[in-house]
């Protein structure tokens, strides 16, 4: 077993509670699904978002996963004019056999557009 690190990101119609939370949960279930992750073998979870998304914090939605023992950490990304808004990411540190080309990462809604080349491995983005 070694330590991985698998990337995801999707974006939100609007800066609610409800939609960050509920993009993020979807975000995390699809990387968890896709790489055949356990709870147990994350060993942690950076989340971010763009400047702005303010309304919740997306590792509420870990938590609200039953994820009490990983540990979490929320971001606020760089305001790089021009570039993708009402974006969530998230990268999971996970303890895995799988080599680092065996990883999928996940991009969904609007974030395929942050990685096109790892998109066409992942699942059908929404």
């Amino acid at each position: 077993m070694t330590v991985r690190g698998v990337r995801g990101a999707t974006t939100v119609a609007q800066d609610t509670p409800e939609a960050i939370l509920d993009a993020t949960e979807e975000l995390v279930k699809e990387i968890v699904a896709a790489n055949a992750i356990r709870s147990e073998d994350v060993a942690s979870a950076l989340f971010t978002v763009t400047p702005d998304l303010h309304a919740e914090f997306p590792a509420a939605a870990a938590r609200r996963m039953g994820w009490t023992m990983v540990p979490l950490l929320n971001f606020t990304e760089i305001g790089v004019p021009g570039r993708l808004q009402r974006c969530i990411r998230v990268l999971l540190h996970v303890n895995t056999g799988r080599a680092q080309n065996e990883m999928v990462h996940v991009y969904l809604r609007d974030a395929v557009s942050l990685r096109p080349d790892l998109v066409s491995r992942s699942t059908t983005p929404q």
